[in-house]
């Protein structure tokens, strides 16, 4: 991975809440990695609140909207595909990111669907720690501490 041409791709399986979104297309301009989402998507492009969150990095990020979970499996074709989900069984730090991964997350009400968490796509299932009895962490958050590790042990490539 190299900062800016960093080849860790991040994949949102039926994002709902447009500020997450925009947060992370601001995330995705800042660090250098590439954004797809699978539709549907539970708001439209136009979404004020989209807007507000991504503010003007728009332009600076790499997204791509695919119209299925299928569609960007097809696209991305991935050598591995790291599920991200309260039920993982491997810490987000446990891994050697490497080119070419997918991070997989799932929408915000419900997270990864069970089939996609069953797939046998899917290289392994990744827990991101928290205290006990706490339900989860926003999406944007968990994506962010997914992609800033990744970078991490690339020792931010590209950064200043």
């Amino acid at each position: 991975m190299t900062g800016v041409e960093t080849a860790i791709r991040v994949l949102v399986d039926q994002p709902e809440i447009p500020g997450n979104t925009g947060n992370l297309i601001r995330l995705a301009a800042v660090t250098g990695v590439e954004l797809h989402l699978a539709e549907p998507l539970g708001f439209d492009f136009a979404d004020a609140k989209l807007r507000r969150a991504g503010l003007d990095y728009h332009d600076l990020a790499v997204l791509t909207v695919h119209p299925s979970l299928e569609a960007a499996y097809a696209a991305l074709a991935p050598e591995r595909i790291f599920a991200f989900t309260g039920e993982g069984t491997v810490a987000h730090t446990s891994i050697s990111y490497r080119d070419g991964d997918v991070l997989l997350f799932g929408r915000e009400s419900t997270g990864l669907d069970e089939e996609v968490k069953a797939d046998p796509r899917i290289t392994q299932r990744v827990r991101i720690p928290m205290l006990a009895s706490r339900r989860s962490l926003n999406l944007a958050n968990s994506v962010s501490i997914a992609v800033y590790e990744a970078w991490r042990q690339d020792g931010f490539s590209g950064a200043v």
